[in-house]
């Protein structure tokens, strides 16, 4: 296996048990996290939430889970995935 496969494989689980130790031993650190990463991406152009519900009020809002224990190990698994296909061809 290559060593930058190797390191890409052993950083991304570092980092993800890292991040949920962290917020596990600092549970009060999440809030913050999340309005620091919400104002981050508001600069970015997008319409104002008061005006997009002033346009529905009636609507109710709409919770997005992020299934990302998942995402990370189907990444996982498919990065090994295709790089065994390359190695083969």
């Amino acid at each position: 296996m290559p060593d930058w496969l190797l390191f890409s494989i052993v950083a991304s689980v570092v980092l993800t048990v890292v991040l949920n130790v962290g917020l596990r031993l600092f549970p009060g650190t999440g809030r913050p996290l999340e309005d620091l990463l919400d104002r981050i991406t508001q600069r970015v152009e997008t319409p104002n939430r008061a005006d997009v519900r002033a346009e529905a009020p009636d609507e109710p809002r709409v919770r997005v889970i992020v299934p990302w224990k998942l995402m990370l190990v189907a990444s996982l698994i498919l990065t090994i995935v295709l790089n065994l296909l390359l190695r083969l061809t």
